[in-house]
């Protein structure tokens, strides 16, 4: 019998780590919520001094913001998209699906730019390609569009969601399980808020759905619900997709353990700091001390007692604060942004000293671009195959992180045109190429229009 409940043991081996990486992306309350996970106890610590700590616990979320940065500088232009052929039905749902792909109304790159977000979270995120199913089976590719049977879409999955998997030799898919959990209420004025749980299981060819409710009336079983064949068995194919980091572009796995570090000393010296503000009386007598003290009382004392306060000098405090500076320098260091650790040394920086520093970061950002067009193309390519529209499909930009770069393209072009190079399929792709870069943020179908009317100016 099949377990679809069964996870891979490199699932299992992650599990805690996906949570881990959540939390410290998130940071704000829920990292708040799950703090004691992280916050080390010190050794015989009370466990009620252990929860005041706790209590007063916060999270300096850098490598959240390195994330976000880098997911807003590499999207800052959006891609390009070709489209080389004649089937202008075929263009037009492209245009379409740039604009809603996963038919929330989720734009394209908007789609991408969230995956590639959790990709650096979590080391992976996946796509699965889905076509509506058919209420009757069409006899004509005019009934398929009629139908909407042919508007593939989009659908987002995390790392923690892919529990189970087999590849072939090749390192493709043989098969993968793929489970989601929600709260769900049936009606609004019956019963309340149940668990749901769902396991979706593809092959090259078939898929099957499994649900299981929390409800006392199902007796938490697992039930099949959906069975037949997906929109890719012709290809023989699972229609799965990974946008996957190597280790070395993987952030957080790079960043978690010094943010941890960062996070366990920043709090220690916080409490200390905190401590150290109320100062201990110290009483120097050979008498017992039974008298009250405090800011509403005396203190009486013999001819030879003597009486003082006691605080910490602050040498280790002054250690710990160098510490956590240098902390979060290798936080960036290691997420390849040292230009933006901050300190009175990057500030007096030149303009030029500056662009050096970010040379390694815009070549980062370069091999993050080449990773999610080379994802967009399969994902891109594979529907086009489906649907058999005859299109050539390419993807270019996210390679390009300055506005001054595109002065630089206008340069480069001009010159290249003035050589004399009598070619005009290099001059039509040189335009081409100028035009859809810098009308990133039009409507594919207007860039398509564009394209087409300099393919046509330019024509024989």
């Amino acid at each position: 019998m099949l377990d679809i409940t069964r996870e891979h043991p490199e699932y299992v081996m992650r599990r805690v780590t996906f949570q881990q990486y959540r939390d410290l992306y998130a940071g704000g309350a829920q990292f708040a919520l799950n703090s004691y996970a992280y916050l080390t106890p010190r050794q015989r610590e009370p466990q009620q001094v252990y929860a005041e700590r706790a209590s007063h616990a916060y999270y300096e979320n850098y490598i959240g913001s390195i994330i976000d940065w880098y997911a807003a500088t590499l999207f800052r232009r959006e891609p390009v998209i070709t489209l080389d052929g004649d089937n202008v039905s075929g263009k037009r749902f492209f245009g379409q699906l740039n604009d809603d792909c996963d038919r929330k109304g989720t734009a394209l790159t908007d789609f991408f730019r969230s995956l590639f977000t959790d990709t650096l979270v979590q080391g992976a995120s996946h796509i699965l390609v889905d076509f509506p199913r058919p209420g009757t089976t069409p006899l004509t590719r005019a009934e398929e569009e009629a139908q909407g049977i042919s508007r593939a879409f989009l659908v987002p999955y995390t790392a923690e969601e892919l529990i189970n998997w087999s590849r072939d030799p090749d390192g493709n898919y043989e098969w993968v399980v793929l489970r989601t959990s929600q709260l769900r209420q049936e009606r609004i004025d019956v019963g309340d808020w149940t668990p749901e749980t769902r396991w979706l299981y593809l092959d090259r060819t078939q898929y099957r759905l499994w649900r299981q409710s929390s409800k006392p009336s199902s007796g938490n079983l697992i039930e099949i619900e959906d069975q037949g064949t997906h929109a890719l068995a012709k290809l023989h194919r699972v229609p799965l997709f990974d946008l996957r980091a190597t280790q070395g572009l993987w952030l957080m796995n790079k960043a978690a353990s010094l943010q941890l570090e960062h996070f366990n000393k920043s709090n220690a010296l916080s409490w200390a700091l905190t401590n150290g503000l109320f100062a201990t009386p110290v009483v120097y007598s050979d008498k017992e001390l039974t008298q009250n003290i405090g800011d509403s009382y005396f203190l009486q004392l013999g001819a030879g007692d003597r009486f003082g306060w006691t605080e910490p000098q602050g040498n280790v405090h002054h250690i710990a604060s160098q510490n956590l500076e240098r902390l979060q320098t290798e936080i960036y260091r290691v997420s390849y942004l040292l230009a933006q650790a901050g300190g009175p040394s990057s500030a007096a920086q030149s303009g030029l000293s500056k662009l050096r520093d970010y040379a390694i970061t815009i070549e980062i950002l370069r091999g993050y671009g080449d990773m999610v067009k080379d994802c967009m193309k399969r994902v891109l390519r594979t529907i086009e195959q489906t649907r058999e529209d005859g299109l050539a499909i390419d993807v270019s930009g996210l390679d390009e992180f300055d506005i001054a770069d595109f002065s630089n393209d206008l340069d480069e072009a001009e010159r290249l045109l003035k050589l004399g190079i009598e070619s005009p399929t290099m001059k039509r792709q040189v335009f081409k190429k100028l035009a859809l870069k810098y009308l990133c943020d039009a409507r594919q179908e207007l860039k398509d229009q564009i394209a087409a009317e300099i393919d046509e100016s330019h024509r024989g």
